[in-house]
């Protein structure tokens, strides 16, 4: 009886051990591999939970980040490291990455930027700005900061970037802010940098700001911010070079896209031009600002830019040059084809007196320089101004060539199409006709397009894998 007794004991206790070795077994980390393109793959990789981080969206985890960084920061020349944010929501403040180096978003990861201003450095004015632009001098840091870094990648699987950006867009409305809110990535005297495929929304002010750097993808981001919010630009490359832009949609209250060199006497000093950027395959919603923006400050010079396959739905313009007496500075060579807008106020829009400066030291004989901007294959529908050219007295825009352009005028239209002044140019095959400034060419011609490659064009990315442990 009690041997009996002693074999079912016996055999329950296996039974119940069975029983738990498959349910630890269960709860063992599955690896859930992906593949993601980059400019470089990392030797090393680790997991932003190895570093003491809670994704429970309330728990700071700055010093995590922080941490992570600076460890996997010793692997640089070792290969490169990766960190890898898995699922959750993870609060962090202002972080700075380093060199050979990626952030990897998994695609149910969420960084959320904090409120808590005390997490959030200060940084000196830009040298080509000379102040903050919401405020005198200094400027918050970025949500992702980094300077004086050399092959960076932040990237995923459309993971989510949220600046939760309502505290300072209140705090701007209601002027109380003493230095210029934060932008969600910023990297600075930078070269070879890739930022794609995330979902970046609310951000504080601008989103993606790379400033005097050079060999920059950007691809694959959808931006969203209110359209009501101003300032909320969605890619500003500014003073950089050798920059591709490309499968991007954007949902803005500013410019989708602004490109860039300092502002008035700073921008000049420092003579950092943008140039050989091309921009392709945007989709931009923007009802108070341009599809695309060159200036206002320019005062460094902005040069070879070439728009293509632009889609422009519900915005105040497409392709908009703003710049100003005092600007010094030039755009130039810019070629821009295949664009299709919808609802538009402006199809074609250039201001020569854009009046904000930094302060009163502008040279008020700084004129910029605008010339050889062509456009050409456009088609707009539902427009209220075909364009609106005015140029700078004594300094007229010029070299400008329109062609093969077909404009449908929404109901209520208003009656002068073409208002241009202090511009010089060329149109072919444009409907409606323009200004006489722009006289139709008795022959065809078809605006200027380069048909030679960038540099940035011809960097092919590579096959890289990230392992993400889940429960």
């Amino acid at each position: 009886m009690v041997s009996s007794k002693f074999h079912v004991a016996s055999a329950i206790i296996v039974v119940l051990g069975l029983l738990f070795l498959t349910a630890a077994e269960c709860r063992k980390p599955i690896s859930n591999t992906v593949k993601y393109s980059a400019i470089n793959c990392r030797k090393h990789s680790a997991l932003l939970t190895d570093f003491g981080a809670v994704g429970d969206g309330e728990t700071s985890n700055t010093k995590a980040f922080k941490e992570a960084v600076g460890h996997l920061s010793q692997l640089a020349y070792d290969g490169g490291a990766q960190l890898i944010v898995p699922p959750g929501r993870w609060l962090t403040g202002s972080f700075n990455l380093t060199s050979h180096f990626t952030l990897f978003l998994h695609k149910d990861a969420v960084i959320l930027a904090t409120q808590d201003e005390s997490e959030w450095p200060h940084l000196p004015a830009l040298p080509s700005y000379g102040k903050g632009r919401d405020g005198p001098g200094e400027r918050f840091s970025s949500l992702i900061f980094g300077t004086n870094l050399t092959d960076v990648v932040i990237t995923g699987h459309n993971g989510t970037i949220d600046g939760q950006g309502a505290y300072w867009w209140v705090k701007f409305k209601q002027g109380l802010l003493n230095s210029t809110r934060p932008y969600v990535i910023e990297l600075m005297y930078s070269d070879q940098i890739q930022i794609s495929n995330l979902t970046l929304v609310n951000s504080p002010s601008w989103f993606v700001h790379p400033i005097y750097s050079s060999n920059i993808t950007i691809q694959g981001l959808t931006i969203l911010a209110p359209i009501e919010v101003p300032n909320t630009d969605g890619i500003n490359p500014d003073s950089c070079s050798q920059i591709r832009i490309e499968d991007c949609y954007i949902v803005s209250g500013d410019d989708c896209i602004a490109v860039k060199s300092g502002f008035d006497e700073y921008g000049i000093k420092v003579g950092i031009p943008t140039e050989h950027l091309v921009i392709r395959r945007l989709t931009c919603i923007s009802p108070s600002s341009a599809t695309i923006a060159l200036g206002s400050e320019m005062s460094g010079g902005i040069r070879d830019v070439r728009g293509e396959d632009i889609t422009a739905i519900d915005a105040e313009s497409s392709v908009r040059i703003k710049t100003a007496v005092g600007r010094g500075g030039y755009v130039k060579d810019i070629y821009v084809r295949r664009m299709t807008l919808k609802t538009m106020k402006y199809v074609f829009w250039m201001t020569g007196s854009y009046g904000s400066h930094p302060d009163p030291g502008f040279d008020p004989k700084a004129l910029p320089e605008i010339t050889n901007i062509n456009y050409k294959q456009v088609v707009a529908e539902n427009v209220t101004i075909s364009a609106r050219l005015d140029g700078i007295h004594d300094d007229p825009f010029k070299g400008i060539c329109i062609s093969n352009v077909t404009i449908t005028l929404a109901e209520k239209a208003k009656k002068l199409q073409w208002n241009c002044t202090d511009v010089e140019g060329i149109t072919s095959n444009v409907t409606p006709k323009a200004c006489d400034l722009l006289p139709e060419q008795k022959e065809a011609v078809d605006c200027a397009f380069p048909e030679d490659r960038l540099a940035i064009e011809d960097v092919e990315l590579v096959t890289c894998s990230a392992s993400t442990p889940f429960f």
